[in-house]
């Protein structure tokens, strides 16, 4: 019984051990991230519309939440014009292979 129950948590165990971005591939989303990086590539850059503030920093931010927000600009549940247009364009496939790639690089500190 003991051998079962190590078995079992051994099991479990490595099943959480899966990286964050392991439903997309990190190469193929740094292809995908031209669109992105207009905006999110510059240090310190602010967008003034809809409204001024600062762009946020994308590397290093957990793939489940890049997914997350891509998701709610393609939705309507997140609604900044330029988001929404290219969520909007985005397969489920495209969000995982850019939130992979950004997950795993880094680009400094957060304005």
């Amino acid at each position: 019984m003991r051998t079962i129950t190590m078995s079992l948590c051994a099991s479990v165990l490595m099943g959480l051990a899966v990286p964050a971005h392991a439903a997309g591939d990190p190469k193929a989303g740094q292809v995908k991230t031209s669109m992105c990086a207009g905006c999110h590539g510059i240090p310190g850059w602010r967008t003034a519309y809809p409204s001024v503030y600062s762009v946020p920093k994308l590397g290093g931010q957990h793939a489940d939440y890049i997914v997350a927000a891509l998701k709610a600009y393609k939705s309507g549940e997140r609604s900044h014009p330029s988001m929404v247009g290219i969520a909007g364009s985005l397969s489920e496939q495209d969000m995982q292979d850019i939130a992979a790639y950004y997950a795993s690089s880094y680009n400094g500190p957060a304005d």
